[in-house]
């Protein structure tokens, strides 16, 4: 086939392909955002395949002139680099929070707690990357030496198994405390405190995915008691027993 006879199916499938990004960029505005806000500047690109996201504001203190006393006067300036502000991917907490929002109830955890779940998580996979040759707890790929590396890395390691131990190995839903009618499939499973913290916390799974990955009901009772065992965890992960965090 002649190049003359190519160019109508190539222009057809370079409009094609126009329209295909149009609908998946259309579709990741309605869901995600993927049109930057112009506060984030022109070094953020649009970009569908990222994801839920939230604008991070910025701030710093800038001087602002002398007071009577000859003293230096500060202001708050919004905005970090060049007035810009950076984005971060939203993660399960964000739009746990935003989906209750949205009903206009309380937001499900505090932020100590959802701190406390983010820290855990960057703990882990900073962690896990540890062993991968060629990389670097703090971020560097050269400097520092062998005992620097192992020394960062069995504190985090030991930092992980403390907060794993204070997870602990109970249930946080036990079959026989829902009534049958509630509970779901027939291959319902107990769904253990670590399974759900790292379900929720490292795999970013919704209290509802959680529930039908063990054969559970998503439905309001059994979300609501996974909801307070998932609190109640988080609270011991930081260290509190018995009373809640704000």
């Amino acid at each position: 086939m002649r190049v003359e006879d190519q160019r109508p199916r190539h222009a057809e499938f370079l409009e094609a392909e126009r329209q295909r990004m149009a609908r998946v960029a259309a579709a990741a505005r309605l869901v995600s955002g993927a049109t930057v806000p112009a506060q984030c500047g022109g070094r953020i690109i649009p970009a569908p395949g990222r994801g839920p996201f939230r604008v991070e504001p910025q701030a710093e203190m800038v001087p602002n002139g002398t007071d009577a006393r000859g003293q230096d006067k500060w202001a708050e300036k919004e905005g970090g680099f060049a007035g810009w502000n950076p984005v971060r991917q939203m993660d399960v907490f964000d739009l746990m929070e935003a989906s209750a929002r949205r009903r206009d109830e309380d937001v499900p955890f505090t932020p100590a707690q959802v701190a406390v779940a983010r820290h855990y998580r960057a703990l882990v996979e900073r962690h896990d990357a540890g062993g991968i040759k060629c990389s670097a707890l703090d971020g560097r790929t050269s400097g520092g030496t062998g005992r620097d590396f192992m020394d960062a890395y069995l504190s985090e390691g030991r930092e992980i198994d403390a907060i794993r131990r204070r997870i602990g190995t109970g249930a946080a839903m036990v079959v026989r405390r829902i009534r049958p009618s509630a509970r779901g499939e027939a291959a319902r499973a107990t769904i253990l405190d670590r399974a759900l913290v790292d379900m929720v916390c490292l795999g970013d799974r919704s209290l509802s995915d959680v529930l039908r990955a063990h054969g559970w009901a998503a439905k309001g009772q059994t979300r609501d008691a996974l909801r307070e065992a998932l609190s109640a965890a988080l609270d011991r992960m930081i260290g509190h027993r018995g009373e809640k965090t704000s």
